[in-house]
């Protein structure tokens, strides 16, 4: 039976769902109340759980049966009649169920939560959550809806939460932890969470930077009141993704987390904004299939833009579209464009390219209009699921104007219509003194010298960096009056411009370049250390001390170069040696995030600092979670094990790995 076939035959209306993970065992088990109505007589229905065993009370009049994948129940069903079932299960999840440290959370993608929850993986079906989680006192559970009530029970404790509003299941999520929160209401009155490590709470104010202004602006720009209960956001560690919007309940990357220096180069603004404009473009109006997908990531990322654009201001939001299009432009350049409605294309082609067609669409039918289509659309299909036809008749009853060639345009090409793109980028007068620079490329440093000057004279950041970035080629001789002008700006980007491009420092432009280290940019911090590092040998020890307190992002990136050179230099702190390399080593540890990790274990291979407990590290990321750095991890270990020494340090190593590691590193050394 395909799921189109059920969604004819059976509407569940509603799972009520007590759940309990078990850490220890990676494990997760429950009990549930599953209520559905008949769409037609049948004598079987099924929910999706992948792996799951179950047991039920079999003096009720539906049987339980699990298969593989599903757990049927079997009972002689009546078209238009209502029944619920109830039944336990338990499951060892082999994904979207996840332990890391002390933190347990879910990431659905799609159509995965029938690895933790029976559901539907269809996105076709919605049901009512409402789920009870049990965790170890002292923690806090964020899941869907309005938390109604917490209660003791022995260690643990029962988080009961209620949703009032029908989703589909790959939104159903929870978020375990050590969380502290800080509460506050939206314009509207919706009442917003906000967690955050307990051991982070100084970072609480730069990571939701902007929040409340994010909130306010998208319920005012989309039209529509926010359509839940609540809503709550929160980071975790060894995220998949930057961010996932399950429904009232956004969780993200913990790489996220920034004091208000890490602010100015990675700040959560842009996916904060992403994630909650989906509670509308997903959440509430939800795709039949991934062939309309743009539906949701070009909604969410056009409105993530404009909410950018109410708080950096207009140029901000035209470089943003100028470095989209650029993208686009290479790829489609390259062959590699997609259309929109491919339902395999890749995320550039749903988020960006989907998001540009919307602006392009606004220009066309201009904004009056296309507010309402907007409103319409919304408000037509709550609750439902939608098509982009769906969309486009909401446009064309709103517009007199021909949409046809915009669709032949921009959803159906694989190509990207650039020239529409920079006729649509030269609206604003910011971008056209960008191209006059950005022009400039092609003649000889004489011919700009004055015009460059110019631009570094009152730059903003996004000039001003064109300006340094054209003068990397240059003779150092010609061009220092030019940097001198960059560095006097003030600007932190045109200045971090210069730390990232001059890595030849000439002793005239020492002291300006020394104080980049005062920067407040984590950035700009660690690419201006590691050259004055080379540049000049007899200062090393100085620049050291200046830079000895400062941790960086939250992966440590000043620390972990900081460690390295403290370790190169060898007049610097003999007596401390061991104690750095050893924590340098440590960062390679699983008691770490990965993005931690990652950076550790590229420090330790280039300068070989391999012992066994790193090896271990090592083996333990090749079978991490997170592809990206078990991919990264799986290169490096394949380059170790070509050293003999290496190889047999790590065989000596087998009995203390899992059963997961001994498997994979057993198929290495086979090969």
């Amino acid at each position: 039976m395909g799921h189109s076939q059920q969604l004819n035959k059976v509407d569940f209306v509603r799972i009520k769902a007590d759940v309990l993970p078990i850490p220890l065992q990676k494990k997760v088990k429950g009990s549930m109340d599953v209520s559905f109505k008949m769409l037609s007589t049948t004598d079987s229905i099924y929910l999706d759980a992948k792996q799951m065993n179950v047991s039920y009370d079999e003096s009720q009049p539906i049987r339980v049966s699990e298969a593989t994948n599903k757990i049927w129940l079997i009972g002689n069903f009546t078209k238009g009649a209502n029944y619920t079932v109830s039944f336990d299960f338990e499951a060892v999840p082999s994904q979207t169920l996840y332990f890391t440290g002390d933190q347990i959370w879910t990431q659905g993608q799609g159509k995965y939560t029938s690895h933790w929850l029976p559901s539907i993986d269809d996105m076709n079906d919605k049901i009512e959550f409402d789920l009870v989680i049990t965790a170890a006192k002292g923690h806090t559970v964020v899941a869907n809806g309005l938390l109604r009530d917490t209660k003791r029970v022995g260690d643990t404790v029962r988080w009961e939460y209620d949703m009032q509003s029908p989703m589909s299941s790959y939104l159903v999520a929870m978020a375990i932890g050590d969380f502290a929160n800080r509460e506050m209401r939206s314009a509207s009155g919706v009442p917003i969470a906000l967690f955050i490590g307990q051991d982070e709470k100084e970072k609480m104010e730069p990571t939701y930077r902007y929040t409340l202004e994010i909130f306010d602006f998208l319920e005012a720009e989309i039209g529509v009141p926010y359509p839940w209960q609540n809503y709550k956001q929160v980071p975790v560690r060894d995220f998949l993704y930057a961010g996932m919007e399950n429904t009232t309940a956004t969780i993200f990357s913990e790489a996220f987390v920034v004091d208000s220096i890490g602010f100015n180069d990675r700040n959560y603004v842009n996916v904060n904004a992403h994630e909650l404009a989906h509670q509308w473009f997903g959440n509430l109006v939800t795709e039949t299939e991934s062939t309309h997908h743009w539906l949701q990531e070009g909604f969410a990322t056009y409105y993530a833009w404009l909410a950018e654009r109410s708080i950096f201001g207009e140029d901000y939001f035209y470089w943003k579209l100028y470095n989209s299009a650029e993208q686009l432009k290479a790829l489609s350049e390259d062959g590699k464009g997609e259309s929109v409605l491919d339902p395999s294309a890749s995320s550039i082609t749903f988020y960006e390219k989907g998001a540009w067609a919307l602006h392009i669409l606004k220009e066309l039918i201009g904004e009056e209009a296309y507010d309402q289509a907007i409103k319409n659309y919304l408000r037509s299909y709550q609750f439902r699921n939608v098509t982009t036809e769906n969309f486009l008749a909401e446009v064309r009853k709103v517009s007199d104007v021909d949409i046809s060639q915009w669709e032949t345009d921009w959803l159906r090409p694989t190509a990207f219509k650039a020239t529409q793109a920079y006729e649509s980028l030269l609206k604003s007068e910011f971008m056209e003194r960008y191209f006059e620079v950005a022009s400039l490329r092609k003649l000889t440093f004489e011919q700009k010298k004055q015009n460059l000057k110019t631009a570094l004279t009152f730059p903003n950041d996004f000039i001003g960096q064109e300006a340094i970035y054209q003068l990397v080629d240059e003779p150092i001789s010609e061009t220092q009056d030019l940097y001198k002008r960059g560095f006097e700006s003030n600007n932190l980007y045109v200045r971090q411009a210069i730390a990232q491009t001059l890595s030849t420092i000439p002793p005239d432009l020492k002291m300006e370049y020394e104080s980049l280290l005062q920067d407040d940019s984590y950035a700009t911090i660690e690419s201006a250390l590691y050259n004055l590092w080379v540049n000049f040998p007899k200062e090393r020890s100085r620049y050291l001390d200046e830079t000895a307190q400062i941790v960086g992002f939250q992966n440590k990136n000043v620390r972990q170069l900081w460690l390295v050179l403290v370790l190169l230099t060898e007049a610097y702190q003999p007596e401390k040696k061991s104690e750095y390399l050893a924590e340098l080593k440590s960062y390679t540890s699983p008691e770490y995030s990965f993005e931690i990790r990652e950076r550790a274990f590229g420090y330790v291979h280039e300068l070989e600092l391999y012992d066994a407990t790193v090896l271990r590290n090592l083996v333990n990321a090749s079978v991490h979670h997170t592809w990206r750095f078990r991919n990264f991890a799986r290169e490096i270990l394949d380059n170790v094990l070509e050293n003999a020494q290496f190889r047999s340090l790590l065989s000596n190593e087998m009995n203390s790995l899992s059963e997961k590691e001994k498997n994979f590193l057993n198929s290495k050394l086979i090969e």
